[in-house]
């Protein structure tokens, strides 16, 4: 039996399985311990009832999910409504330093998978699809340059570089709360962020909070702000790819506007952003979209890993927490604000930008402090400008082996 679920018996799907992820983390201690973030608990649950549905031969499942898109754009337009370039500016180097070891990360996991596919006598390419491909590229990239090395003769690269990206979200999803959680403990880490002025220890950025206070006019403002940075946000992107052939996804093109409407709107005071009515807006956007994203994972594409493969991704889920722990976190500054970009590195460094913002919007409302500058660091250097390293060398590495 086939079951096609439309958009909104989709959406419906969606907000029962975060209400239960949400019900789920409240009750259960040891996943509030871990910071796991409630879209992964509900979404993952459901993707598993899915899969064992299926394996049965039960039932099946599709899903209409063309809203999460919106969701993911409406996300990162709040995000970059809540930059200001005073924040930017106090994390110019750390931004400059997190953006090194993105691009040392991308070139890393398809040179590490290359070396590790060629020891166990594989096709190399299997070690590039099991790479920064499939890890930092998340599903698109997965999609797209499995795609390509199919063309160029390479059978079953891109249902390779698919179970990767699965592999990877479901790791990333897990692991990174976790590492944050390990790193402050491990050095009794003090929980403040550097220079931020929104960090209100008992007013934590909480979907429960942002609720609080809210005005209608005021709410149906932010939306109207936001709902138009959207619309040029994507204009702008679709230009921007136009003129220079880059793509830069419609997420990131609204997020650099926002950013560009809060600064000018701070210095010409032209309309009040009524913080609370954007907070809301993030939570119930990055909830929905994350928590349809998980619920919709085809899990039993696990299944298809060789081995060969499975010993790869493994190997690279170890080196990425190492890497993070012993690394990543001294040189960030071995503070607050380091332990919540490593769990972000852990979300987009094995799946998905908006993994990352989960594992840190995680961590923060744990600890009850905001760090923004990692909020703003980490989407801008994982979603759009560890691209400038890593598609070129994806590029390269498929031509050469083929």
């Amino acid at each position: 039996m086939n079951l096609h679920l439309d958009s909104l018996s989709t959406l419906f799907l969606t907000v029962l399985c975060l209400l239960l992820g949400l019900f789920l983390k409240n009750r259960l201690s040891w996943l509030q311990k871990f910071c796991i973030p409630a879209p992964v608990i509900g979404g993952f649950i459901v993707s598993i009832v899915i899969w064992m549905l299926r394996s049965f031969e039960l039932a099946t499942f599709s899903f209409d999910t063309s809203i999460q898109s919106f969701l993911m754009v409406a996300f990162f337009t709040t995000v970059g409504i809540d930059g200001s370039f005073r924040i930017l500016k106090s994390g110019g180097k750390l931004l400059l330093i997190y953006l090194c070891i993105c691009w040392f990360l991308a070139l890393f996991q398809n040179t590490f998978g290359v070396g590790i596919a060629l020891s166990l006598g594989a096709d190399p390419i299997l070690g590039v699809m099991a790479g920064a491909v499939s890890l930092t590229g998340g599903h698109g990239g997965a999609a797209a340059f499995g795609g390509m090395a199919e063309g160029l003769g390479h059978s079953s690269a891109a249902v390779a570089a698919i179970a990767a990206a699965t592999f990877g979200l479901i790791a990333g999803s897990i692991l990174g709360g976790p590492v944050a959680r390990f790193l402050i403990k491990r050095h009794n880490v003090k929980i403040e962020a550097i220079d931020d002025a929104q960090n209100l220890p008992n007013e934590p950025k909480t979907l429960a909070n942002a609720v609080k206070e809210i005005d209608v006019t005021a709410f149906l403002k932010v939306l109207a702000i936001i709902l138009g940075i959207m619309v040029v946000g994507r204009i702008a992107s679709a230009q921007f790819t136009e003129w220079t052939g880059f793509s830069l996804p419609s997420y990131v093109g609204a997020m650099i506007i926002a950013i560009i409407v809060r600064n000018v709107n701070d210095a010409a005071g032209v309309v009040n952003l009524h913080q609370k009515s954007i907070d809301l807006i993030s939570g119930v956007s990055l909830g929905l979209f994350l928590t349809m994203a998980m619920m919709s994972l085809k899990i039993w594409e696990l299944s298809d890993i060789a081995l060969p493969l499975l010993i790869i991704l493994l190997l690279q889920v170890i080196f990425i927490v190492l890497f993070a722990v012993f690394f990543v976190f001294r040189v960030l500054g071995k503070n607050y604000d380091a332990a919540v970009m490593c769990a972000g590195l852990m979300g987009h460094g094995l799946g998905a930008t908006p993994n990352a913002m989960a594992n840190m919007t995680s961590v923060c409302d744990h600890y009850k402090v905001i760090s923004t500058r990692a909020l703003m660091i980490v989407p801008l250097s994982g979603a759009v400008l560890i691209d400038i390293v890593s598609i070129p060398y994806h590029t390269y590495l498929i031509n050469y082996f083929s």
